[in-house]
């Protein structure tokens, strides 16, 4: 005889953008079971009926076996009577007032994406905003929960009807990635000189590489904000980038294709290059090699190098290695010495104009400003020196819940927090708060926070 049962569920954590309810939908049909599940502002909410024995399996399949990205802070479940439902349906979102969800910070390109970046065969071959829902933009395109597309900067890209398709398909790997595009629909990238635009798309990115060939200075938009970038192997280059900047002494982050190139510039230990090559893809300060041929004016009188890999399509286009392209890029924050960096396209050339010689620009709006985390690798631990872009808004756990709590940091190398019943939301990296525009960029991140 057969045992029929009936739960609602509700799971709490960073479960919206990660994948998560297409797992729900594929664990329900290989359990047989009917319902639905659904987003709300409060977490995901879950339905499902079928045989008991299932039902408990289904349960144990979400605590357990989650996608990578996702992170459960709490799942609770009821029972509940059956309503006799004909399958199993992923549902529109819910916005409910007052209710708030842990965000997924940005994550960089995942490896099935990057195939396809290179595939001759795929139709997102050399599309420098290729991702899904296990990579690509969050923190820096939301601008309200729940995580749907409509509530990023994504919504005026209208999907064709190939990316349409992928969209709402709950087998596919870009079922509900907000901003899945494709070179059809989705921002294009140019790049200006003198005030013109120069070139578009693949000749873009192109005449971007011959520029930091020759030595130039390219300001580079990417997820959340402007990098000015140059050949790190050449001197003259490094030091006329330090001069604009105004940076006198102040270490330069460096960008490297792969864990085999950052292996020429210094020797990293196993924990360094497992940062290096990690989800968040932060600046990691290892020891540089003796035999690197990065120009000693990338980071003046320091035995410690800051290296990182590329963490968007966008980059790793840069990086390609071929045509005997450097093997290291200056990657540091596109902004005047001590000023926020920049994130929109007229603001990088008025502020930036002085400081780069070109600029490679996209149409990806960027809500949340996030500068490059920074870490070491210190006795086994993570030890972060600037919690940024890839780790923030994701929240530290309290082990007790009380009330919500602004703190407002230090003048300098300013973050804030904000604390929600157990959870410490810090931001992303605000600078340091002597001008007038970094001010505005702190009270613009609370309030958005809020």
């Amino acid at each position: 005889m057969s045992s029929r049962r009936a739960i609602r569920i509700h799971i709490r954590g960073v479960v919206q953008g990660v994948g998560f309810r297409p797992f729900v939908y594929l664990q329900a049909i290989n359990h047989a079971l009917t319902g639905w599940v659904r987003n709300t502002s409060a977490g995901v909410d879950i339905q499902a009926e079928g045989e008991a024995v299932q039902v408990e399996a289904f349960l144990t399949a979400l605590r357990n076996d989650p996608p990578p990205l996702a992170s459960i802070q709490s799942l609770v479940h009821e029972e509940c009577q059956p309503d006799g439902f004909d399958a199993f349906e992923i549902l529109a979102s819910e916005a409910r007032q007052g209710d708030f969800i842990p965000i997924s910070p940005d994550v960089s390109l995942c490896e099935d994406c990057r195939s396809e970046l290179f595939d001759p065969a795929d139709r997102r071959l050399r599309y420098p905003f290729t991702n899904c829902t296990n990579c690509g933009p969050r923190f820096t395109i939301i601008t309200d929960i729940p995580y749907d597309r409509p509530f990023t900067t994504m919504k005026d890209f209208e999907l064709c009807p190939d990316c349409e398709a992928e969209y709402h398909d709950p087998l596919d790997r870009r079922f509900h990635a907000q901003p899945i595009a494709c070179p059809v629909c989705g921002p294009q990238v140019w790049l200006e000189t003198n005030g013109e635009r120069f070139a578009e798309a693949e000749a873009a990115i192109q005449a971007a590489r011959q520029q930091l060939r020759e030595g130039k200075v390219v300001a580079i938009k990417g997820l959340g904000g402007f990098h000015l970038a140059c050949d790190a192997t050449n001197a003259q280059a490094v030091a006329a980038l330090r001069r604009r900047k105004l940076r006198v002494d102040k270490p330069f982050a460096v960008m490297v294709p792969d864990l085999a190139a950052a292996s020429a510039h210094a020797a990293m230990t196993d924990a360094e290059q497992r940062l290096l090559n990690s989800r968040e893809r932060p600046v990691v300060l290892v020891n540089r090699s003796d035999a690197s041929s990065i120009v000693p004016g990338v980071a003046p009188g320091q035995r410690r190098l800051g290296l990182m890999l590329p963490y968007t399509p966008l980059h790793e286009l840069i990086l390609e290695q071929a045509q005997a392209y450097p093997l290291a890029l200056v990657m540091t924050s596109g902004n005047v010495s001590e000023e926020p960096i920049a994130v929109d396209n007229q603001e990088a050339l008025e502020r930036l104009g002085s400081l780069a010689d070109a600029f490679l620009l996209h149409d990806r709006p960027i809500r949340t400003r996030c500068d490059d985390s920074v870490v070491a690798a210190f006795q086994g631990n993570v030890l972060p020196l600037r919690r940024s872009r890839g780790y923030a808004p994701y929240p530290v756990e309290l082990p007790w819940e009380g009330r919500s709590i602004l703190a407002g940091g230090p003048e300098l190398k300013n973050t804030f927090c904000l604390t929600q019943g157990a959870n410490a939301f810090i931001s992303h990296h605000i600078g340091d708060l002597e001008n007038y525009e970094t001010l505005a960029s702190f009270e613009d991140g609370i309030v958005h926070f809020e």
